[in-house]
């Protein structure tokens, strides 16, 4: 495949799935062959932006033979489309989350596994700028984890609560630093608007590292706040990471380049000094977070076409989107047996 163009298509064109299509549109290499949506009106306008045929069933668009697609229509449609897809042999890339439960997840991680095909979630998030700068630093092993994904709602993904909608892209990166699921779940959940839940706070507790130490992880999502807010916070033994996701921006405090103002103030305390005058901001080394500028879907669906063109396997398998599912459905699980009512 490395010698001719990949003839690409996206099913689901609203939001984004529009963005999809733009990606594949402008990408070098790529030949948009199709949009597929079973709205008719919606289906007409990307087919007039992009110039190329408007399908409104699978079956349409098997005929045509293309040799990837992304799939961008409800969570509760993936397996339906996913599946004869797979056993075509044609690469997927599935928007977040994988499916709305563990089982239909199981069923399109086994229909990958049967065909060979190349199948990649959609978790966004691990290439975003600022995930990509944190995964740059070196000597992380966070020992506490903060993270807050809170907006007004949008009335999109609501055939899904929060955990699976907005949640579960930090539940990938969550995993991605640890290197695991987590062993133990505590959390709640509060639904407003409908019976799925609109607001879920999660501690997860990961098993312990190389150094018999855990990491526990605090997890907020809501669909429901005043404001739009995309924030972590990184805390280990040898350095403290703020970011912000909207902004861009970030800024890391390392124990190193700290240790001579720390020693001093270890010192001081000791000696029972009252410091309470001192300006513990203007005494510590402050490093901004280096953060680039790259599109995040931009980069991840050429993370995706690599892998078509190669074989190889992608860098958020299925395996990683299953796992978030899993882990998704046994936020959701806890919630519900601390008493949130839930569906």
């Amino acid at each position: 495949m490395s010698d001719k163009a990949l003839r690409c298509a996206v099913i689901g064109v609203g939001r984004m799935g529009s963005h999809h299509a733009r990606v594949y549109g402008e990408a070098e290499g790529v030949e948009l062959v199709a949009v597929v949506d079973p709205d008719p009106k919606r289906c007409a306008e990307a087919s007039k932006k992009w110039g190329v045929p408007g399908l409104q069933t699978l079956d349409q668009l098997l005929e045509l033979k293309v040799d990837a697609v992304s799939i961008a229509a409800p969570t509760i449609h993936h397996l339906a489309l996913a599946e004869p897809l797979l056993e075509a042999n044609i690469p997927c890339l599935i928007e977040k989350p994988l499916a709305p439960d563990e089982a239909q997840a199981k069923a399109i991680a086994e229909a990958a596994s049967r065909s060979g095909a190349v199948l990649q979630v959609g978790h966004i998030v691990r290439y975003d700028p600022v995930t990509r700068a944190i995964c740059s630093l070196e000597n992380i092993n966070p020992r506490f984890i903060e993270i807050d994904r809170v907006s007004p709602m949008t009335f999109r993904s609501v055939d899904v609560g929060v955990v699976l909608d907005m949640m579960i892209h930090d539940l990938d990166v969550l995993m991605m630093l640890m290197g695991n699921e987590p062993e133990d779940i505590q959390a709640n959940a509060v639904s407003v608007l409908g019976e799925a839940e609109d607001v879920c706070n999660a501690r997860l507790t990961f098993p312990p590292g190389d150094d018999g130490v855990r990491c526990v992880a605090n997890v907020t999502a809501s669909r429901l706040a005043m404001k739009t807010e995309r924030k972590i916070r990184l805390i280990s033994e040898e350095s403290y990471v703020s970011a912000d996701f909207v902004k861009r921006s970030g800024t890391v405090v390392r124990k190193k380049a700290n240790d001579e103002q720390l020693e001093q103030i270890r010192t001081r305390l000791k000696a029972g000094e009252d410091l309470s005058h001192l300006d513990y901001l203007g005494m510590v080394r402050i490093e901004p977070l280096v953060v680039d500028d790259g599109e995040p879907l931009k980069l991840q669906i050429e993370d995706f076409l690599a892998s078509v063109r190669s074989g190889s396997k992608p860098r958020v398998d299925v395996q990683a989107g299953f796992a978030a599912v899993r882990t998704a459905n046994r936020i959701v699980e806890v919630a519900r047996k601390a008493g949130s009512k839930m569906i």
